[in-house]
Order: structure tokens, then sequence, then C-alpha cells
């Protein structure tokens, strides 16, 4: 008897050990770009990471039905209008970690430690260089100018992406001066919104438009088949505000099982090695300074960032919808 007990006893406790070294991701980012990422976590910490993949809404409403039965210990979502909605639910907990204060700037995290950005994604102009010059170009604003009528393309505003760059201008030149740049953009645009990032970039080397408004990393997926594209970045508003950026990010789980464990990870990814993996991968930019950067974001320069805390973009989010919808930005 004496000794079954002492058998139970090791193998409840190498089950524990065993939970205690794996980790559960909900993750909004495609397999192929953390895939990676976690193999090489695993490789260096011995700790396994499973995941789950799906749409930031669904993940963000299977956490709240779970509740304190989640088997999620992190959340990976894109836009930090997604991150700050998972902690406005209460579904994140806050993490102290000098590590990821020192390594991710302060506009890239939430103010109360509950999600942190990873990655940067700039969303800037591009334009056709066939037909416009960069001197021609300045500011997100100035595209709501008449001399770009029939020119401009956009995403349609149904995105995220849209929908929370209207909301951090609306939290840094207000509700009025952001409906006129919106009825500026409306008057201007070539065709109606278009479906994706990619499409915007077709629409202007086919010369349906001239200047558009996209997330970087499309651009940079783009030239990868394409490199003699007429399509070019431009960084906007660099004598103003600074361009837009956004993040992909994460936070731990309010009911996480492996709490340590899920801090490594988040502490992992902001270290040299994930951070220039993460710029390789998907043409991001890493949030930690001084990581090297592939040879097409060398050139492309460097670019003053907005530094308005991205927790805007979830608060105001409602309030961009509405303006948009009410300027017919479809």
């Amino acid at each position: 008897m004496r000794n079954l007990f002492f058998t139970l006893c090791m193998l409840l406790a190498f089950g524990v050990n065993t939970f205690a070294s794996e980790l559960m991701v909900y993750s909004s980012r495609a397999e192929h770009l953390i895939k990676p990422l976690f193999e090489e976590f695993t490789k260096e910490t011995g700790i396994k990471v499973r995941y789950v993949t799906d749409k930031d809404g669904a993940l963000i409403e299977k956490l709240k039905v779970e509740g304190s039965r989640t088997p999620a210990d992190v959340l990976m979502t894109v836009d930090a209008g997604n991150l700050w909605l998972a902690a406005k639910e209460n579904l994140l907990q806050p993490v102290k970690s000098k590590t990821l204060e020192s390594a991710i700037p302060e506009h890239l995290r939430d103010t109360n430690n509950l999600w942190f950005g990873l990655t940067i994604r700039a969303r800037t102009i591009i334009y056709n260089s066939d037909k416009v010059k960069p001197s021609e170009l300045s500011t997100y604003a100035d595209l709501a100018n008449p001399k770009w009528k029939g020119g401009l393309c956009l995403r349609t505003s149904k995105k995220v992406y849209n929908q929370s760059m209207v909301a951090m201008f609306i939290a840094e030149q207000g509700a009025n001066k952001t409906e006129e740049i919106l009825l500026g953009w409306v008057d201007n645009l070539a065709t109606a919104p278009l479906s994706s990032d990619t499409k915007v970039i077709e629409a202007i080397e086919m010369g349906k438009c001239d200047v558009g408004i996209i997330n970087s990393y499309y651009l940079g997926r783009y030239l990868e088949k394409s490199s003699n594209s007429k399509v070019k970045l431009f960084w906007a508003d660099q004598n103003g505000n600074g361009v837009h950026v956004n993040i992909s990010g994460a936070g731990v789980t309010k009911y996480a099982k492996n709490k340590e464990n899920a801090v490594k990870l988040l502490e992992w990814l902001v270290s040299d090695k994930a951070q220039q993996m993460y710029a390789e991968m998907n043409f991001e930019y890493p949030v930690k300074k001084g990581v090297p950067l592939n040879s097409l974001l060398n050139s492309w320069g460097s670019f003053k960032q907005n530094k308005t805390n991205l927790s805007f973009a979830g608060e105001l989010q409602g309030v961009a919808i509405r303006l948009m919808d009410k300027v017919g930005y479809k």
C-alpha cells in the first residue's frame, strides 16, 4: 500500500510538472507566422507551446464563455483595438516585467500592463511613382485635398486597421477635424473602398488610382513577387505627429494556469532573436530598438512614429466607426 501511494504521488507530481512546462496560446495570427517562433522558444526553454488560431472576435468570445475553465494562458492578436477590448472585458491580467517595460515603448503597451506590443505595423501612404512625386505628398490629411480627386484608393472602413487609425486621428485632432479629413477622402475616391490592402496596391499598380493608405508589410509581401513595381512607399506626417502605427501583441489571460511561463514567452518574444524573426517573416517592424532589419525595410529608411498611446485605438473605435458611417466611408 505504501509503495502504491508513493507511486501515485510520483505520477501526480510528474503530471503537474509536465502540465506546468506547457503553454496554451489563443492566436489570431496565421499559423505560419507563429509556429516558427514557438518552436524556437521551446528549443531554447524546453517549454512546449500549444495553440489555437481563429479570428480575434471569436477568440475573445471564447475566453468570455470559458471563464475560469479556459486552457488559454496567452492571448495573441493583431491590432491594439482587439487587445484593448480583451482588457475591457476583464480577460487579461497585469504583468510586471522589467524586460517587457524596457524593450517596449510606452505608447505600444497598455498603461496598466495588461497587454504588450510585440511588433510594429506602420500604416502609411503609397503612390504610383509614374504619376506622383514624393514632394507632392505630406500628410494623411492632405489626401483630402481636392488635388487628389479621383486619385485615392482606400481599404474598406469595415477593417479594424482603418477603424483604429481613425480612432487615433480623433484622439489627436478631435472629431470635427477628423470628419473633415474623412469627407475629403470619400470625395477623392477613385473607386469604392477595396476589400484589402493588397487590392489597394494592385489598383495603384494598374493606374486606377494614384495614392492610397496601407500597412507597409503588405507592400513588402507584394514586392517579394513584383520587385519592379511602380508602387512606392511614403512616410506620412514626418513634420507632424508621425506615422500612424499599430501592433500585433499579446497579454496573459486572467485565468492562466501557467502565468510564469506565459510571461517567459512574452519576454522571449521581445528578445533580439525573436524580434528579428518577426521582421524577416512578415516585414513588420520590431518594437525593440537596435534590432537589425532586412534589406527591404532598410531601403525604406527610418521614420518618425506617432507616440500617442494605442489604448485610444480601442477606446475611441466605436466613435470612429460611427463617424465613418456618417460621412459615407463604406
